[in-house]
């Protein structure tokens, strides 16, 4: 961050919001906004305690199925649609609308098809961050250097051996942005998909500060929500970084 030509660090800046935050919840301007340091001291007292323990194993569940799940079907979709033309034409708008609709708006269809419980909820991690994943990873697969294939055909490579040594691995930066995408977007899902249904994990705790509002509590899990889905970004980011040398390569 630059300020008046200046480079400033962001902990300036994070020290920044952290003051203002702390000022306005101390002055009492809005009831909504505690003090941030009691929101700390709050968070730190319910992160062990077996509610949120167990509210987290609920979440954490959801969130790796679903995603495990957008990650098979994706990467797979992704791969058909960029080598079979037909099936990338038709698909193709389909998935291009999903990734741009509102799919918390098929929540409730999701409800009543699946129930109320961690079933729907993991259907809504699935459909937040799958789409996304198709898109990239048929990006990626269409701009594979045709001379690489042609090569690993001259030297007798099999079918599925083009596909894991030479497709995958070319296609990989973009494949890891678009499951960089699904995973915030998964998280997403679980924060949007478990208010809606209420009485599993995080989405419980949220539906049970806001309506008594314990507004320390509430935002204590919306930072532990923010962080989680941060270093999940990070560490993919990371995995990003370390693959530059294909896209470079390519």
């Amino acid at each position: 961050m630059q300020l008046f030509g200046k480079k400033i660090p962001l902990s300036v800046s994070l020290l920044f919001w952290f003051l203002v935050w702390e000022f306005i919840g101390r002055v009492g301007v809005l009831s909504i906004f505690p003090p941030l340091t009691r929101i700390i001291v709050t968070g730190v007292t319910i992160l062990p305690s077996e509610k949120f323990i167990k509210a987290a194993e609920i979440s954490l569940r959801s969130f790796a199925i679903g995603m495990s799940l957008a990650l098979i079907v994706g990467i797979a979709l992704g791969v058909l649609m960029a080598r079979a033309k037909t099936v990338g034409e038709i698909l193709g708008t389909w998935v291009n609308v999903f990734v741009s609709a509102p799919i918390s708006a098929l929540v409730p269809i999701l409800m009543g098809l699946l129930g109320i419980g961690e079933t729907t909820v993991v259907a809504t991690v699935f459909l937040f961050a799958v789409f996304v994943i198709v898109l990239d990873t048929q990006v990626g697969i269409s701009k594979a250097d045709k001379s690489l294939i042609e090569m690993a055909r001259s030297f007798g490579a099999r079918r599925y051996q083009i596909y894991t040594k030479v497709l995958i691995l070319s296609a990989l930066p973009e494949i890891l942005t678009g499951v960089r995408l699904g995973a915030i977007r998964g998280v997403k899902g679980v924060v949007i998909g478990q208010p809606l249904v209420s009485i599993i994990g995080v989405g419980e705790l949220f539906e049970l500060y806001s309506k008594y509002f314990l507004m320390e509590e509430f935002w204590a899990l919306v930072i532990v929500v923010f962080a989680f889905a941060f270093l999940v970004s990070e560490a993919i980011a990371y995995l990003e970084r370390r693959v530059e040398y294909y896209a470079s390569a390519r």
